[in-house]
């Protein structure tokens, strides 16, 4: 059955939409932490199809929003009033950090991220884009124009000029063997330098912990810093937190946060797990930026009652059960459980992130040169043991992506990171 599913999708889908696995999974149904295939085989769950379902596959208190509300009316589009959406982002608004907020709601983290650079643009009436290398900001034609990996990027065309900042990445490139102070004051000085060449950009757009990216981030305050030079010449901060929102680094409820010296971002832009798997992205924004588009707009799709209506219920889920603290309890200490396995094995470079995001990036042993054929061949075998992870990482996919629904138990933690050893010590052996 499988096969011939594999064959139909072959048939009529395009070659470039990608398949996990040599033989590709079909996931039929989950519960909690898990998932289960066709087949009928249990898997744990520590990718979340993407970091989206974010607090349990199959959540009582989601499922009934969504049946319930789908039992009144799905969709009106933007044109008539709409409780539910404006019930969630009431609650987004508060949330943000961000005075005077508006929210827009989208169907993706690509749709919000396209609404957040339209409203840069105009407000500044210029083009300009400050993006970090290593990015990642979504698939369409203008995310895409500023997305700094080429391995996400198939065009070099785009309605945008993007100039590409260092500092989203700690331990690699021209600053990596500075200590963290000095690292900040290294992508600061160079920033300076770079905004005196050019005219002032409309704004800059970074993920506090870039996700395709592996897993990456700054010290915590490089923003903050990039902030005070940006306010000082008008222009904005974009914090992109599809997949740092919602308490998943532990430490914080938005990854901004880590930077927040100088106050929240002008704009920032959310999906994923606030849906937990139902398509919900959005823009929050001060109400002169999000205001200051002079013509028409709706959202056919945007806020949707149905969907509305499961964020209401996820995101209640989330804060009354803490699970931003669970993210900090359980992933601490699932970080050291996989560092402590890393010293052991040569092809590890690095296990590095926060709370419940975690990357695992592999190199070829003796050298710092990433090793993709190692993540794929790690990739499986976690499959074998029954655990299922993501992959990612800038230049050359090799870094294992680790981030389960944020609800995992500390003995779901512990099965998966022992799964994880056990599938790191098969697939370097190759």
């Amino acid at each position: 059955m499988t096969e011939d599913l594999l064959g139909r999708h072959r048939a009529v889908l395009p070659d470039w939409l990608a398949l996990y696995y040599a033989d590709p999974l079909e996931l039929t149904h989950g519960e909690g932490r898990h998932v289960w295939d066709a087949a009928g085989t249990k898997y744990l769950d520590f990718f979340g199809g993407i970091l989206t379902t974010m607090t349990a596959h199959a959540l009582p208190e989601v499922t009934k929003a969504v049946s319930e509300q789908a039992g009144r009316i799905n969709h009106s589009s933007t044109l008539y009033l709409n409780r539910p959406m404006v019930d969630l982002a009431e609650r987004i608004a508060t949330l943000s950090g961000i005075p005077d907020a508006r929210v827009f709601f989208t169907t993706s983290g690509t749709e919000a991220n396209d609404t957040a650079l339209l409203l840069a643009t105009a407000y500044r009436g210029g083009n300009q884009i400050l993006a970090m290398r290593n990015s990642y900001h979504g698939r369409s034609f203008s995310a895409v124009g500023i997305t700094g990996n080429k391995g996400w990027s198939p065009t070099s065309l785009s309605p945008l000029q993007t100039l590409y900042v260092h500092g989203g990445v700690r331990t690699r490139g021209p600053y990596a063997d500075l200590d963290d102070a000095d690292f900040i004051a290294a992508c600061v000085a160079d920033l300076k330098d770079l905004l005196g060449h050019v005219r002032a950009p409309a704004a800059l757009i970074a993920e506090p912990v870039q996700g395709v990216g592996g897993f990456t981030s700054p010290p915590d305050g490089l923003y903050a810093a990039f902030r005070e030079v940006l306010a000082e010449r008008g222009i904005l901060w974009i914090a992109d937190e599809v997949q740092t929102g919602w308490g998943r680094t532990g430490d914080h409820f938005w990854g901004w946060q880590a930077h927040g010296q100088h106050g929240p971002p002008d704009i920032l832009t959310f999906a994923k797990g606030i849906g937990n798997g139902m398509s919900i992205g959005g823009v929050v924004a001060r109400a002169e930026i999000m205001n200051c588009l002079d013509s028409n707009s709706i959202s056919t799709f945007g806020g949707t009652q149905v969907t509305m209506a499961a964020g209401l219920a996820n995101l209640t889920y989330l804060l009354e059960h803490d699970l931003q603290g669970n993210a900090r309890r359980v992933g601490g200490p699932l970080i050291e459980r996989l560092r402590a396995v890393a010293e052991q094995l040569p092809g590890v470079r690095e296990v590095r992130g926060r709370g419940l995001m975690i990357g695992v990036e592999l190199v070829k042993p003796g050298t710092d040169e990433a090793d993709p054929d190692a993540a794929a061949a790690v990739l499986e075998a976690a499959r074998e043991e029954g655990l299922l992870i993501g992959k990612g990482g800038g230049h050359n996919t090799s870094v294992l992506r680790i981030a389960p629904p944020l609800s995992l138990t500390v003995a779901e933690a512990e099965e998966g990171a022992a799964m994880l050893e056990r599938a790191l010590r098969s697939g370097l052996r190759r």
